[in-house]
């Protein structure tokens, strides 16, 4: 049972790997705009053409990364059946999770721009790393009963 609500977990979190990474190499200004706003939107894509033209590079290349690394990764991990491995990725997922909210929280709130959006990707850090705690609990709980 374990192993079938980890593979569940891997691929839901390979599909909002590749939802959100197709998105921002796709319609960057858009997401942008549905994100943070039109005013802070237009902020973050860069004043001039050659600040435009980097920002959307590294946005491509970011949303790139996003569905090739970590959305193949964890639909090649669904698929392993041992449970230490399974224990200590998911352990390792929550940590990675839990590190970026606090990351948001201690820098990105200072950032003027930004200021109002990390509230709700702080939720989603801490929602996708409740995934993992989640199966963290269910496979200590089948381990000692």
């Amino acid at each position: 049972m374990a192993s079938s609500m980890f593979f569940i977990i891997c691929i839901l979190h390979s599909a909002i790997a590749i939802t959100s990474g197709s998105l921002i190499m796709i319609y960057l200004e858009e997401i942008s705009v549905v994100g943070h706003g039109t005013e802070t939107a237009q902020k973050l894509l860069g004043s001039t053409p050659d600040d435009r033209s980097l920002i959307q590079i590294l946005h491509f290349l970011c949303g790139f990364a996003s569905v090739c690394s970590w959305a193949f990764w964890c639909f090649m991990v669904a698929f392993v059946k041992d449970r230490e491995f399974q224990s200590f990725f998911a352990k390792g997922c929550a940590l990675l999770h839990v590190s970026m909210a606090l990351w948001r929280f201690y820098f990105e709130r200072r950032v003027e721009d930004l200021a109002w959006d990390w509230p709700k990707q702080v939720a989603g850090d801490f929602v996708l790393a409740l995934s993992w705690v989640f199966f963290i609990v269910y496979t200590w709980r089948e381990k000692y009963d």
